[in-house]
């Protein structure tokens, strides 16, 4: 079978997986405009490295994910300045989604950017994968070199506490002890947020 040429594979994947990685870019940092940024420029470097891309190591999805998350680290070191507050060990900072609503927030609720902005950077990159990226938990595990365990408990973990942030966002108190954590889903592709009073799949 004849191998695709680059512009034409690129374009494929860019139909297939636009919005996975849109929406893991958004959860990341939040602001519109900066996400499409670092999306499209996650299918530029695509196409850049199309030929060095081996399908047996990776799949076209988590190949493209590897590559915003490289491009996300790139897009912080770009300012100088406040390179020391916006990186963290792994990349963005916990200060960086917003908090705010308006226009420019990447399809994210001001009360869902305010509780992603309260949990650590490695539980804000697995939900991101989860339900931004739409990634299962086997996948999320390779992509970031973690046990299959490990990535079930920080999930676990981040949703009790989404829930609870969102629970005191909707009446300003703390919600009642011992609730089960929240199940979530994937909003519709194209809103790049999640719908917290779904059941998660």
């Amino acid at each position: 079978m004849t191998r695709e040429e680059p512009a034409e594979a690129v374009a494929r994947l860019f139909d297939e997986h636009v919005w996975d990685v849109y929406g893991f870019v958004a959860y990341r940092i939040g602001d519109r405009a900066e996400a499409e940024d670092v999306t499209q420029q996650t299918f530029e470097r695509a196409l850049k490295a199309w030929r060095r891309f081996d399908p047996a190591r990776a799949q076209p999805r988590t190949w493209l994910l590897a590559i915003a998350r490289n491009l996300l680290v790139d897009h912080y070191r770009r300012d100088r300045s406040n390179l020391h507050r916006h990186l963290g060990e792994g990349g963005i900072s916990e200060d960086q989604l917003p908090t705010g609503e308006g226009p420019e927030t990447a399809g994210l609720s001001a009360e869902l950017a305010g509780a992603l902005a309260n949990l650590s950077e490695r539980d804000r990159e697995v939900v991101a994968l989860r339900f931004g990226a739409d990634l299962r938990g086997p996948e999320i595990a390779e992509l970031l070199d973690l046990s299959l365990a490990n990535i079930q408990q920080i999930l676990s973990r981040s949703l009790r506490k989404l829930r609870a942030a969102l629970e005191i966002a909707d009446d300003g108190t703390a919600p009642p002890r011992k609730r089960r954590a929240p199940t979530m889903k994937r909003s519709p592709a194209k809103s790049g947020g999640v719908d917290p009073q779904a059941r998660w799949r």
